[in-house]
């Protein structure tokens, strides 16, 4: 048999929506001309966070000018449900509210301004009920989205009887707002037997299957079509859904094209955040300072529906011990049903949520044994042969091999000298430096969503248009899927057309999330490649009389036997394998080997593989004003045989800096009446140029990869988000560098007001004593 053909294209750094996007012509929901006729959406969303809806006054909104329709759920020809999971969330709300914006009518109107002017004359006439915005008093008062979960290995309490040292506390991190630069959105159309949705989505079949189960008809019936969105962030891969069904809705029953793009306001208003976790944990330690047992609760707050709550649950409790090993433990997770808007999937997946527990009580046992964390991490991290809680065994370690190179090539050594001679020269400005390493697992929990389709046509000219599943989002995607077919055709990047992401041409997808995107969606399109490749291969063994036993590839455009250039170019190829009928065009699919995981006995190998870090944070506070500044983050990634290093730096860059963001300065807040306090970008911040570190440095580990990888090339989606931790511990360091009594308070995100409680002895809320 032939051998495949061997990568041969030098490998491309960059992005190639880089020029479009600097020149503004990259399109985006928006910007797709709008068909005449055009109607706009705007929802009625509920202005109380619980209440029994008594009854709904439309009238003089239906009669305002321009108003075409105002729709509630009676008009819904199919199933008020949008529910993922969890059949729990209806599109628009029937007898009772439970969260302030939940969406209970939608205006329709002839310009964008009427539809508005119009919900905003719809009255609802609402008894006010009870809202619960904690997670804590949900559990107490068995409000509960999903079925709690534990994974337990070992023995633990016999562990904790054999430790020298035990710890126990509580921590919390809180909600994160998206901020994807393009909001939510839908544009649909309708057309003859089906309706047709643009829409801002990670999750084109979601949409698809969303909108189909509103209209009551076979997912044949809607087609989604997406050519890029501006930001996801997880915020779209299920959260999309609702609007788009929305204008499905309007569509199929007017007959008319309706779109409906949320303003910043209804977005941050109406749409899930990151999960806020409260937890609590026990350590127990030896004297060398192995942990020998490790014992974590937590307490998800996932809103007032499932959404994606139960499966991000689950990836907190999988990600709960981080890089280390941990021989006994029990992770117990439990999935809150409060009145805020449903949580959400955020980049991390809940498994930064389940990191910082662990960091927080390794911070604690170190600050108690008078050491550095650092001597507790370093002693503890993962090795071949290690087994995670959840059985999964841990191979090509890159933990430790991070860390040392990180510490080596950094000389961490000497920076920890500088910290301790600046603190000890300044008085009111002090240094701190953290190490946090990460291990996150590669794969979406739920095995039966790791699998992906693609579809490659070569034309008779000998240009290539590809279709896949993964949805360009700014992270390369798009890129990396052209750089696929190109390196397995032999070709120039820009003869590869990448074509929108569309359920008609490839159906069943998964959404692109997971860190998998990449490695489903690529490897299904290196399939599709190489069935023509074999089609085209047996055509030059034919027409150049070879033997089976020469080798014969493609690179340059040019057909190689042997690994000598033949004449025979590319575009001659393709015109003798098109006059002899060959087939040009095939659809490939992958589903990941190997991967299972059994929820009965919370046992299994869900992972295809595993990304290493180690990041090094070093920041200086002021202790008059509680403000700070990032000095440096030096960061070992593994990146395995990157195929583009451009794209990988700019998501480790990226991770890193939203990291930090949710660390320290994005506090999301409810009242406890349910009302989102942080609703404007006045209010809420997020990092800029002068919020991340003066100076980034990230170092390539140069490991092998993984073959479940694209090209051994790992994923670098959310891996490096949670470099971000360690900017919480640079800050207690300093901190404690100032004001060594300061409570122990483990509560992100840690704001200038909080480090200025911390320096002063203030009891803040939270875990302080």
């Amino acid at each position: 048999m032939n051998k495949k053909a061997t990568p041969t294209t030098r490998p491309f750094s960059g992005n190639l929506d880089a020029a479009s996007h600097t020149r503004g012509q990259s399109l985006y929901l928006d910007d797709i001309p709008e068909y005449a006729g055009t109607l706009y959406a705007r929802a009625f969303s509920s202005p109380v966070a619980h209440g029994r809806i008594r009854s709904l006054d439309c009238e003089a909104a239906a009669r305002a000018e321009g108003v075409v329709r105002i729709f509630t759920w009676r008009d819904i020809p199919g199933e008020n449900q949008v529910g993922n999971i969890v059949p729990d969330e209806p599109l628009l709300a029937e007898e009772e509210a439970h969260y302030i914006g939940q969406p209970i009518a939608l205006a329709v109107a002839e310009t964008a301004e009427a539809a508005e002017a119009a919900a905003r004359q719809i009255r609802a006439d609402i008894e006010e009920l009870p809202a619960v915005t904690d997670a804590r008093e949900a559990f107490r008062r068995g409000q509960l989205l999903a079925g709690s979960r534990r994974f337990e290995m070992g023995d633990v309490e016999a562990a904790f009887a054999q430790c020298k040292y035990i710890f126990e506390g509580t921590a919390h991190t809180g909600g994160q707002e998206h901020v994807y630069l393009e909001p939510q959105g839908a544009y649909a159309l309708p057309r003859e037997g089906k309706v047709f949705i643009h829409s801002s989505t990670q999750g084109p079949t979601q949409v698809q299957r969303a909108a189909a189960r509103v209209l009551g008809v076979p997912m044949n019936q809607v087609e989604v079509d997406v050519t890029r969105i501006g930001g996801g962030f997880g915020g779209k891969e299920d959260q999309a859904s609702p609007w788009a069904a929305m204008v499905a809705l309007a569509a199929y029953i007017l007959k008319k094209p309706v779109k409906y793009i949320l303003s910043r306001h209804e977005d941050l208003l109406m749409t899930g955040k990151r999960h806020p976790y409260d937890s609590d944990y026990r350590i127990g330690l030896d004297e060398g300072l192995n942990i020998l047992a490790y014992e974590a609760t937590f307490y998800q707050n996932g809103g007032a529906a499932a959404d994606l709550s139960p499966a991000v649950l689950e990836r907190t409790l999988f990600h709960a011990t981080n890089s280390y090993y941990v021989p006994n433990a029990r992770l117990t997770a439990h999935c809150c049903r409060t009145n805020i808007a449903p949580s959400t999937a955020f980049r991390g997946f809940g498994g930064p949520q389940g990191m910082f527990v662990i960091e927080a009580a390794i911070h604690h046992a170190a600050r108690s044994l008078k050491v550095d964390a650092a001597d507790i991490q370093q002693k503890n991290l993962l090795e071949d042969g290690h087994v995670f809680p959840y059985g999964q065994v841990v191979r090509d370690s890159e933990a430790r091999r991070c860390w040392m190179e990180n510490i080596k090539r950094n000389d961490i050594a000497a920076l920890r000298d500088e910290v301790r001679q600046y603190n000890a020269s300044h008085q009111f400005s002090k240094k701190g430096l953290h190490l946090m390493p990460v291990c996150f697992g590669i794969s979406f929990t739920n095995t039966m969503m790791n699998h992906a389709r693609a579809l490659v046509h070569v034309y008779s000219d000998g240009s290539v248009g590809i279709s896949t599943g993964a949805v360009e989002m700014g992270q390369g995607a798009n890129t990396k899927m052209v750089q696929v077919a190109a390196r397995e055709f032999g070709l120039r990047l820009e003869q590869v057309r990448i074509e929108t992401t569309n359920t008609t041409r490839v159906a069943n997808t998964s959404p692109s999330a997971a860190s998998a995107t990449s490695d489903l969606n690529g490897k299904a399109l290196q399939d599709a490649c190489g069935q023509v490749r074999e089609r085209l291969f047996g055509l030059v063994r034919e027409a150049l009389g070879l033997s089976r036993e020469d080798t014969i590839g493609l690179r340059d455009n040019t057909v190689r036997v042997n690994g000598e250039e033949q004449d025979m170019s590319w575009q001659q190829l393709i015109q003798l394998a098109f006059s002899r009928r060959i087939n040009l065009s095939a659809k490939g699919h992958y589903a990941t080997p190997e991967i299972h995981f059994d929820k009965t006995t919370e046992k299994g190998h869900p992972f295809a593989y595993h990304v290493y870090g180690t990041a090094a944070l070093l920041c200086t506070v002021d202790c008059l004003r509680g403000i700070y500044s990032f000095d440096a983050a030096h960061i070992v990634h593994d990146f395995g045989s990157s195929m583009n290093e451009g794209v990988d730096l700019g998501q480790v860059e990226g991770g890193l800096a939203q990291g930090m963001g949710w660390m320290t300065m994005e506090d999301l807040q409810h009242s406890p009446e349910g009302r989102l306090l942080s609703r404007t970008l006045s209010n809420y911040k997020i990092p800029d140029l002068y919020s991340v570190p003066a100076e980034v440095t990230v170092h390539f580990l140069g490991s092998e990869g993984s073959e479940r990888a694209i090209y051994k090339s790992k994923t670098t989606g959310e891996p490096p988000l949670m470099y971000g931790i360690g900017a919480y511990f640079a800050l207690y360091g300093a901190i404690l560098a100032f004001n060594p009594e300061a409570p122990r308070l483990y509560h992100a995100p840690m704001t200038p007001e909080r480090v200025l409680g911390l320096l002063y002895g203030e009891k803040m809320r939270g875990n302080a004593g």
